[in-house]
């Protein structure tokens, strides 16, 4: 290569580098801390009568990781659904759950795991009295918390509406929740 093919291409990277830099999500170089009761960006919500708090966000790994914690208030769960692209990992804080993955049923109480693969239809309930409380993990991320932000505006969405809403996120709803 010719010297000066090589300081001209040299020159070039260092702006285009920088520019990619940009434009691109960053993953987050720094810790951060969330406190209880807390939401990552002050933007807790609820959802079909249950609260959720953002802790770990896609916009924090890249992509590669979301984790909300959601307390339960009343007995039931989500339908039957499957994440096309998210595997998911539940972890039990408070509470008594039921959860359908697959063909399989497992009861989870307080401190307890399920790993929940992409691809695999899957639901749960929390069967216990009193509030509920589960971790909730997604990787990756993808556009889970897009999905959350517009399922809680939707104001008694039909049938059709929830699914393409489910299917805009690489998701499917299959069948009805767990009694």
């Amino acid at each position: 290569m010719k010297r000066s093919n090589f300081l001209l291409t040299s020159l070039l990277a260092l702006p285009i580098g920088s520019f990619a830099k940009t434009f691109k999500f960053l993953r987050l170089s720094k810790p951060f801390k969330v406190d209880a009761g807390k939401d990552r960006f002050n933007d807790d919500f609820v959802y079909r009568g249950n609260k959720f708090f953002l802790k770990v966000s896609g916009r924090d790994t890249d992509g590669d990781l979301c984790i909300y914690d959601t307390t339960r208030i009343k007995k039931g769960g989500p339908r039957l659904h499957l994440h096309s692209l998210q595997d998911e990992w539940f972890l039990v804080l408070k509470g008594e759950f039921t959860f359908q993955v697959g063909d399989e049923t497992f009861y989870l109480k307080e401190g307890d795991t399920l790993f929940g693969p992409r691809g695999i239809p899957h639901a749960f309930a929390l069967t216990s009295e009193g509030e509920g409380r589960l971790l909730l993990t997604y990787q990756p991320a993808g556009s889970m918390e897009e999905f959350f932000k517009e399922a809680r505006t939707s104001i008694n969405p039909t049938e059709e509406q929830s699914k393409e809403l489910f299917k805009k996120h690489d998701m499917e709803l299959l069948g009805k929740p767990i009694d």
